[in-house]
C-alpha cells in the first residue's frame, strides 16, 4: 500500500493523525510500533532517527513524513478529502494552525509531562514541573471555554486540523484535571468530539490498550 503509518493505538499524537486519515478517507496501512523489539526499532530509526511516532511513509513518492502537523498538511496537499482540514481561506487557515499548535503545546504537552512523571522512580519525580503543567492546563481550559462559547468546532463551523489535535488531548487531560463540571463550553465541545465518527473509531481501536494507561480507571464508562 502507498501510505504506511508507523504508530501505536494508545499514543495520543498518533490519534491525532488517525483522526485526520479517517476524516479524509484515504487508504493506508497501519504498522504498530513495538519499541521493545530491538530489530523493529532499528528499522524504524532508519526512517526517522529521532525514533518518535507517528511517522507516515509514502512509498509512491519516496517520502518519509514525521511530526503530526506536518503529516496532516502533507495529506492535505497530496491526498485531500472532500472537506479540507486546513481551510482555503488564509485567515481561517492561520486560526486552524494556531489552535492546532495550542492543543499540542498547552494541552498535550502538559498532559505528557504529568503522565511521564507518574513513571519516574521515587526520588526523581518533578513535583514542581507537574504543578506548572497543571497550572498551564487551568489557563488553557479557560481559553478554550471562551473560544468555544459560540463555535461548534475549534475555529468555527468546520472540522479542521485543530479538532484533530484537540480530541485526543482533551480525552486524556480530562482524566488528570477534569473539566466537565467547571468549563461548560469546553465540556460540550468535548462531547461533540467523542461523537465524531473519526474519533469514535480511534477510541474503539484503542480500547484493548487503554488498561496500559496509568489513569485508565478515571476514563468515563462511555469511553470504555
Amino acid at each position: 500500500m502507498t501510505l504506511v503509518l508507523h504508530f501505536h493505538p494508545l499514543a495520543s499524537y498518533c490519534h491525532k493523525v488517525l483522526i485526520a486519515l479517517h476524516e479524509i478517507g484515504t487508504l493506508f496501512e497501519k504498522r504498530v510500533m513495538d519499541f521493545g523489539d530491538e530489530a523493529a526499532t532499528a528499522r524504524f530509526k532508519e526512517l526517522w532517527p529521532i525514533g518518535k511516532i507517528p511517522v507516515l511513509r509514502d512509498e509512491s513518492r519516496g517520502r518519509t513524513v514525521p511530526e503530526t502537523t506536518i503529516i496532516i498538511e502533507y495529506l492535505q496537499q497530496h491526498y485531500p478529502g472532500a472537506h479540507p482540514l486546513l481551510p482555503e481561506n488564509a485567515e481561517a487557515r492561520l486560526d486552524a494552525r494556531l489552535w492546532d499548535r495550542f492543543y499540542d503545546l498547552y494541552v498535550s504537552g502538559p498532559m505528557q509531562k504529568i503522565v511521564g512523571d507518574h513513571f519516574r522512580p521515587d526520588g526523581a519525580k518533578d513535583a514542581q514541573g507537574v504543578a506548572e503543567a497543571m497550572a498551564t492546563l487551568e489557563t488553557a481550559y479557560g481559553m478554550i471555554d471562551r473560544q468555544m462559547a459560540d463555535k461548534r468546532w475549534a475555529i468555527g463551523g468546520d472540522f479542521s486540523i485543530a479538532d484533530c489535535a484537540a480530541a485526543p488531548a482533551l480525552f486524556f487531560v480530562e482524566t488528570l484535571l477534569p473539566f466537565s463540571k467547571t468549563h461548560p463550553n469546553l465540556a460540550a465541545y468535548f462531547g461533540r468530539l467523542v461523537e465524531r465518527p473519526s474519533f469514535a473509531r480511534v477510541l474503539a481501536e484503542a480500547k484493548p490498550y487503554l488498561h496500559f494507561y496509568p489513569f485508565h480507571d478515571r476514563i468515563a464508562a462511555r469511553f470504555r
